[in-house]
Formats: structure tokens, C-alpha cells, sequence
């Protein structure tokens, strides 16, 4: 890989927001020898990019060798301290490309003298609270061998427990837009300092009604020359790029396409069945297959809960995640279920976006979701990281035609069958 491609210009007549210096290496008993990658034909590794060695020694434990599209294209950008626009659906590493670069900017830029408590250096807000707890989490992790400090802002959580938190220098913020307003509007959080800023999942914060809110805590961080803007959508529609062009300067815009063509390592199967054996398929299923860790879809909230008891009536591990269930619990339940104590998590649409889980084995569409992308975004659950999944539509009387504008969607034909002999 030369030179001329690892490096990109930046934008003409503009005034780098910040210059690449020489990391400074901490005192360790880790060093990268202990970090091998073998560089690879049309892979990029994080080794490509001299990051600063506590942030490859958290990479390294993170289990990270190669970098995702989007990481490798988005990271060849931002690190060179130019604003971006990227498309790209949940499960593509987009997550962890914005936390790479602005760590390692933070890691080679000291904190200045005189931050405020409250007053973060990085802002990232995104549009639901177990998006914002994931992102907050990873940040974590990634800080894990540095000095940066990561605090999140959330609704439906502990305020005064969050408003302590806030007393200190904070580097990266992480918040859920209505939050971060009431903090703000009781001067607990100053934006003027802020450096970076994200905006994560931004057609969703269109589609739910938060872009006013958006609108006014941008206009209490610096301007845009001012400070580097990344800006994250999985669609890219004309009201995305008309805010993308107000909020950004000169961006790069990356393109990971929401297809399931990124998705070669999930089996795709459909069951053709009536919507009465339905119930009985999926208990079948869950008990007599070896399914380790397992999402169930349903469109409803009502469908939702029914098919919860109806799980545990039948002896199978499972919880459910949707919008009835009180914040608290929605946060524990997910933890259990990553930590593989509960086998089986039922949930709507809420939980199909946004939300990492590592080792998801099979996705279930107990019914098939009336938007296509939603397909895209539940199967991509599962099959990740290079480890194989499989994902299973139960197709009855009311899905048949959601079924030919899903096809279209992905531009693939699903092959359907009927389920295995035994389990109805």
C-alpha cells in the first residue's frame, strides 16, 4: 500500500482544524510486537494508521486486527482532521471509527488548560438511550489503557446521579438529545468547547422527531469551521444531506450500502407456515435446535409480550425488549442477555437498530417487518465479525406480501421452504 494512498489532501483553503504529530509513547510493559498483524491484499489494518499505543493496546484487546469499510474508509478521512458523512447501518464497525479518531486525537492533543468541569472536548448524541449506553460502553473500552474520560447523559436514567458524573474534566460526552438540553439549560453542561462532534444514526433522529432539539445544541457548539463534525445516517435522504451540508464543512462522504450483500456469512432461510402454526413452530424450534443465543422479531408491542410468556410457559430462557418495558429493566435485560443468561431476547424494532450484541447465533422474523430496511437491520444481528449466523423468516398468510418488496430491497430471491420435518 504507497504512501499517496494512506494520506488525503485536505480540503483547499481551509485551515486544518488539527495537524498529525509524532504520538507520544507512553511508559508500558505492552508494545506492539505483541500486536501482530499480517498485512493483507485489500485489507487495512489499524497498524496502518500510527495510532498512539495506548489506543492500539485497547484495539488489541478489543480483539480488532482489520478494519471494517467503514472504519478504513472514514479513518483515512477524519484523522486527517476533515469532516465526513457517512452511510452505513448498524453492524459495519461505524461505531468504533469515530471513537478511534477522536481518541487518538485527544491522545496527541492534550487537554488545554482551563477545561471546565462540564465542559466536554467531544460530543457525540445519538437518538435513543441503549445506542447512547452502547456507545458510552465502547468508548470505555477503548479507553481503557488512557487517561480520557467518558461520561453519558441520558433520559430515563438517575439525573442527579448523571449530574454528578458531570462534575468533573470530561473529554468524551456521550447524550440523548432532550437530556443534554435540560442539562444544559441548568448550565451543568457548556458546549463551547466542544471539538468533535457526532451525530450518530441521524435518519433516525429525523424519523423521530429530535432534529429541532439537534438543531439547538449545535447552535451552542462552536461554529463548523470551528470544530470537525462527523455525521452518521444508515439512509441517505434529501433532507439527511441538506442538514449533512448545513452541519458539516467540506465533508467526505463514505457510502456503506445497506444491503445484504455485506451479509455473506448469514444463511437466510424462510419457512413457509400458516400464521396458526406459528406459535408451535417457534417453540419447536427453540427446544429442540442448538440455538445459543437467539433474537425473535415481532412488530408489535402486544405480539411482543404474547410470545415472551409463551416461551417461558414452554420452559425456554427468554425476556422481552420493547418500548413498554421500563428503561432500567430494558438496560438489564440486554446485559443478560449478552453475558448468555437468558437464551432468547423477543423484541420489536426498537432493539433491531442501534444496539450491539456480540455472538447472536440466529435471528427469528416471527413476522416479517413492513418497512424492507427493518429486514436488513434485524438479520444483521447476527453473522458478524466473520463468525457465521443464520437468520429465519416465518412466512404465513399476512406476510406473503411483505415477502416480493423485501426481494426487491436486497435484490436477491429468498428461498422458501417448509420448516423441517418434525416441528410442526
Amino acid at each position: 500500500m504507497s504512501e499517496s494512498e494512506q494520506t488525503t489532501a485536505p480540503a483547499q483553503n481551509r485551515k486544518p482544524k488539527r495537524r498529525r504529530r509524532k504520538p507520544r509513547r507512553r511508559q508500558s510493559n505492552w508494545d506492539l510486537r505483541q500486536f501482530q498483524v499480517p498485512a493483507v491484499a485489500g485489507k487495512w489494518r489499524f497498524h496502518d494508521f500510527d495510532l498512539p499505543l495506548p489506543l492500539m493496546r485497547a484495539i488489541h484487546a478489543q480483539g480488532f486486527e482489520y478494519c471494517t469499510p467503514i472504519q478504513a474508509e472514514a479513518l483515512r478521512q477524519t484523522l486527517l482532521g476533515g469532516d465526513i458523512v457517512g452511510k452505513a447501518q448498524t453492524g459495519t464497525g461505524k461505531t468504533a471509527a469515530f471513537l478511534i479518531s477522536v481518541m487518538a486525537y485527544f491522545l496527541e492533543e492534550p487537554t488545554p488548560n482551563g477545561q471546565k468541569p462540564g465542559a466536554p472536548r467531544a460530543l457525540i448524541i445519538a437518538p435513543t438511550r441503549e445506542l447512547a449506553l452502547q456507545i458510552e460502553k465502547d468508548a470505555k473500552a477503548l479507553a481503557r489503557f488512557t487517561q480520557l474520560n467518558v461520561a453519558s447523559v441520558v433520559g430515563g436514567m438517575d439525573y442527579q446521579k448523571q449530574r454528578e458524573s458531570l462534575g468533573s474534566k470530561i473529554d468524551i460526552l456521550v447524550a440523548t438529545p432532550g437530556r443534554l438540553l435540560d442539562f444544559h439549560q441548568k448550565r451543568d453542561i457548556d458546549l463551547n468547547e466542544v471539538e468533535v462532534l457526532v451525530l450518530d444514526e441521524a435518519d433516525r433522529m429525523l424519523s423521530m422527531g429530535f432534529i429541532p432539539d439537534v438543531k439547538r445544541i449545535i447552535r451552542y457548539t462552536p461554529k463548523k469551521e470551528e470544530r470537525q463534525t462527523f455525521l452518521f445516517s444508515a439512509t441517505f435522504t434529501e433532507d439527511i444531506l441538506n442538514l449533512a451540508s448545513q452541519w458539516t464543512l467540506d465533508p467526505a462522504h463514505v457510502e456503506i450500502e445497506v444491503t445484504v450483500e455485506n451479509q455473506a456469512d448469514i444463511d437466510q432461510r424462510v419457512y413457509l407456515v400458516s400464521d396458526d402454526d406459528k406459535q408451535r413452530l417457534l417453540v419447536n424450534l427453540l427446544q429442540q435446535e442448538s440455538f445459543e443465543r437467539v433474537m425473535v422479531f415481532g412488530n408489535r408491542r402486544d405480539l411482543v409480550r404474547k410470545l415472551d410468556d409463551l416461551l417461558k410457559k414452554a420452559g425456554v430462557s427468554a425476556a422481552m425488549l420493547s418500548g413498554d418495558v421500563p428503561q432500567n429493566q430494558r438496560i438489564k435485560t440486554l446485559e443478560s442477555f449478552r453475558e448468555g443468561e437468558i437464551q432468547v431476547l423477543v423484541a420489536t424494532d426498537v432493539a433491531g437498530r442501534g444496539i450491539h450484541i456480540e455472538d447472536v447465533s440466529h435471528v427469528i422474523n416471527y413476522t416479517l417487518p413492513e418497512d424492507p430496511e427493518d429486514y436488513v437491520h434485524r438479520i444483521g444481528r447476527t453473522g458478524r465479525a466473520g463468525a457465521k449466523g443464520v437468520s429465519i423468516s416465518f412466512v404465513g398468510e399476512e406476510d406473503a406480501f411483505s415477502l416480493p418488496e423485501i426481494e426487491r430491497y436486497i435484490n436477491d430471491k429468498l428461498p422458501c421452504v417448509h420448516p423441517p420435518e418434525g416441528m410442526l
